[in-house]
């Protein structure tokens, strides 16, 4: 069987294409479209008209690629830029009548949810007890389990992009006095979450997406090329170093850093504070790289549930569904 799937995140979408053999999704071709739609949101988190019309090709670009694959129509999601914004109805209702593709915005426990399932097909049942920690461009996600799925998950407004234009657009590079307040916030936001995994102990600690693999490239791990077997660690101390480098470094130099990339370089600051910030207040000195994320844990759902799963995640489909609250919200499952 093949499959394939779509998300729209704040600086990329992009298309994975797999085939499923013994219930694992094989990548048989991916693609990026670079769209940096954080970058081109209001100050009320309204996304541009002209940013909307990119993401209607992107989509519909998928959508061609996806067919020429033999695959059938992708399974589209859009992450917390798209999900946190006023006219986030009208952006769905566009990709819809644009490329004939129903893209829709899953809850952000959701996303932390197939996330942990990623994570924890990949290290296996041997990890024990796990934390999860993904940091995207508009939120943070956490979860914990012992299980196939979480007991606990949570989605914070603790994106590295989300944070990098609220905190860290004055001063380039920014002063003592911004990252004091940047730290306010993070732990003001991740207080609750944190006293839970710190209650829960977990015996394993993992983290995913692009920022943590390339802060873990900067404190030293493997670079990508070396494929995605090798195992790759991160420790809160050295995140800490990290933090103190990017911080004097204005955006253009951060870029010439080992695994730090230039569309990410102005982000990598913030990524590293909420990284580090999250391991120390959740007592964890290290934590594994994991290299499958969100897209991931989507096929795995879908080809372990079956269709109708997907049908009833994808609620946010419906453009007229209400947009949802920016509270935060904790789900917790049973153990």
């Amino acid at each position: 069987m093949r499959v394939s799937v779509v998300d729209a995140g704040s600086n990329t979408v992009r298309l994975v294409i797999a085939d499923v053999e013994g219930g694992v999704p094989l990548p048989v071709h991916t693609v990026k479209w670079k769209l940096r739609l954080s970058e081109h949101v209001g100050p009320d988190g309204t996304i541009a008209d002209e940013a909307v019309e990119r993401l209607v090709k992107a989509v519909a670009a998928a959508g061609h690629t996806a067919r020429r694959w033999h695959a059938p129509g992708p399974l589209a999601f859009a992450t917390a830029v798209v999900r946190g914004a006023p006219n986030r109805r009208e952006v769905l209702r566009r990709v819809a009548s644009g490329t004939g593709i129903r893209m829709c915005t899953l809850p952000g426990e959701t996303e932390a949810e197939l996330t942990f399932l990623a994570a924890r097909r990949w290290l296996g049942w041997s990890a024990g007890p796990l934390a999860l920690l993904d940091i995207g461009g508009g939120s943070l996600e956490v979860a914990f389990g012992r299980g196939r799925l979480p007991d606990f998950a949570a989605s914070l407004p603790l994106g590295a992009s989300r944070l990098t234009r609220e905190y860290l657009g004055v001063e380039d590079p920014p002063g003592p006095a911004e990252l004091k307040e940047l730290r306010r916030r993070i732990r003001h936001e991740m207080r609750d979450v944190a006293s839970r995994i710190r209650w829960e102990r977990p015996r394993t600690a993992v983290v995913t997406s692009r920022t943590f693999q390339q802060l873990a490239r900067l404190c030293g791990a493997a670079p990508g090329r070396h494929g995605p077997f090798v195992e790759r660690e991160l420790a809160c101390r050295e995140l800490r170093n990290a933090v103190h480098e990017l911080a004097a470094l204005p955006i253009a130099e951060r870029a010439q850093l080992p695994g730090i990339s230039a569309p990410r370089a102005a982000q990598s600051l913030a990524g590293a504070v909420v990284g580090h910030t999250a391991l120390k207040l959740m007592g964890l000195r290290r934590a594994v790289v994991c290299p499958w994320a969100i897209r991931e844990g989507v096929l795995l759902r879908y080809i372990e549930d079956g269709a109708d799963w997907w049908t009833d995640a994808a609620q946010g489909t419906d453009p007229e569904a209400p947009t949802p609250s920016p509270t935060l919200r904790i789900a917790s499952r049973p153990g």
